[in-house]
């Protein structure tokens, strides 16, 4: 981020460059709240895990709510679908949101609003209104993007994979969170005496209330930038975010570079196959292994929560990587999970023993999360101008993916052979990756960065 201040001598315009990227944090102090950037580190990943609670808190519930509405194979594929397409638009959008009006206020409007459809889902009495409202709670799948857009940001060269990555993860753990704990939750409200039917819907008000909550202390605990607000720092005169530059205009620049192309299928493949994953699993576990509903929620919630470590995992690997390697390593990094990612989804589509699908299931499931790490953790030097927008692009495509594997299930005849069939194609999309490639400009420049975020570091210690 930088600063442009011109002045005249001798008749003639000159500028110089004030380099902003020296505000930003160079490690991360991971018990530390004192900070804007620890702050804005633990309320993203405390809001996008709130969001994504909230995002699947209908999932493991869906076996109860299929019997109520008696659904159709092709009505649960239809409201997962509904579940993740509206997020493909909201995320293009809050990317030059952010870029315009800060995260700040981004993300408090995001959780505030999307708090309503949760409350919706609650009070629906049809497949129709049911089908409506989980449409509209696909919006808050956005937060994601704001989310690294925040870390972005705050963060050095040296470490913004890593603080990317662990803010993802964490809050995608809300995946696996809420795949054990909604369960668990009707279970406890029906102990009460509540009937079941009722007790699920009493059970969706919870991740609304939280969204409430959270939303109130992001407006007050989080600034936009290391040096402030975006409204307050403009008005010292110091551009930051998109300044002057409209949305579209932001997502026109982000939309000609063709990695940020690539890295939306990257994308689609590993988060898309992961919010496919989370809608799926614990259906799956129900139908395929004959599983109770708690023992298929606990089951499923393993791939959600093992992104508390697995998708920083992939961060940091890739800032390892980049020490010696640079963008090249990091590109190749990401290559190497997605294949993974591949070979172990095919491994578990053709699992019909327990504990052989939960095996195979978790290691699928680490190379998944640790791919996801891997793009955002590229994503930042992609294009720093239109930040923006190359993370809300490239945060649809996650979106595309999972839309995309939704509506395959709905044309083969199960969950297993549409799983073996989205395994070949996650190996195709990561060999794809092997076609980005930077500039010796633009490594350089990025080198630059790099070393003088590590010199910073070293003289603070």
């Amino acid at each position: 981020m930088q600063i442009k201040i011109s002045f005249s001598s001798e008749g003639r315009r000159m500028s110089s460059n004030i380099n902003l990227d020296a505000k930003k944090a160079t490690e991360i102090k991971l018990f530390s709240f004192s900070t804007p950037a620890m702050r804005a580190f633990h309320m993203t990943w405390l809001a996008f895990f709130v969001c994504f609670f909230a995002w699947f808190a209908c999932a493991p519930l869906m076996p109860v709510i299929k019997g109520e509405f008696g659904l159709t194979k092709d009505q649960i594929a239809n409201i997962n679908i509904a579940a993740v397409a509206i997020t493909i638009l909201v995320r293009l959008a809050v990317g030059p949101l952010c870029d315009k009006y800060g995260p700040r206020i981004t993300y408090t409007a995001l959780l505030l609003l999307g708090s309503i459809p949760v409350f919706g889902v609650a009070a629906a009495n049809s497949y129709e209104s049911f089908l409506f409202f989980r449409l509209l709670i696909g919006a808050i799948g956005a937060s994601f993007v704001i989310t690294q857009y925040h870390t972005s940001v705050m963060f050095a060269p040296n470490v913004v994979g890593t603080a990317n990555a662990a803010a993802a993860g964490w809050g995608n753990a809300g995946g696996g969170a809420t795949q054990a704990l909604m369960p668990l939750l009707l279970g406890a409200i029906v102990m009460f005496g509540v009937e079941q039917t009722m007790g699920w819907r009493v059970a969706l008000i919870v991740p609304g209330v939280m969204m409430v909550i959270v939303g109130i202390l992001y407006w007050k605990l989080t600034q936009d930038c290391p040096q402030g607000n975006f409204k307050e720092v403009r008005a010292q005169g110091i551009e930051v975010g998109s300044g002057k530059k409209g949305g579209m205009a932001i997502l026109m620049q982000a939309a000609r570079n063709y990695r940020v192309w690539i890295l939306f299928v990257a994308y689609g493949a590993c988060f898309g196959i992961e919010i496919f994953i989370h809608n799926v699993a614990a259906m799956y576990y129900v139908d395929h292994f004959k599983m109770d509903l708690k023992t298929a929620g606990l089951t499923a919630g393993i791939f959600g929560l093992l992104a508390l470590f697995a998708r920083a995992l992939g961060g940091i690997i890739s800032d390892k990587v980049a020490l010696k390697k640079g963008l090249d390593g990091r590109t190749k990094v990401l290559v190497l999970m997605i294949l993974g990612e591949g070979l172990f989804l095919i491994l578990f589509s053709q699992m019909n023993v327990i504990a052989l699908a939960i095996i195979s299931m978790t290691i699928f499931a680490l190379f998944t999360h640790m791919a996801c790490g891997a793009t955002y953790a590229l994503v930042p030097f992609i294009d720093r101008n239109a930040l923006g927008g190359v993370a809300g692009i490239i945060g649809a495509g996650g979106n595309v993916g999972a839309v995309a594997a939704g509506f395959l299930l709905k044309g083969v005849l199960d969950i297993q052979t549409c799983l073996f069939i989205l395994g070949g194609l996650v190996i195709v999309a990561g060999c794809s990756v092997i076609l980005i490639r930077f500039t010796t400009e633009h490594k350089e420049k990025e080198q630059v960065l790099f070393e003088q975020a590590l010199l910073e570091r070293n003289s603070v210690a």
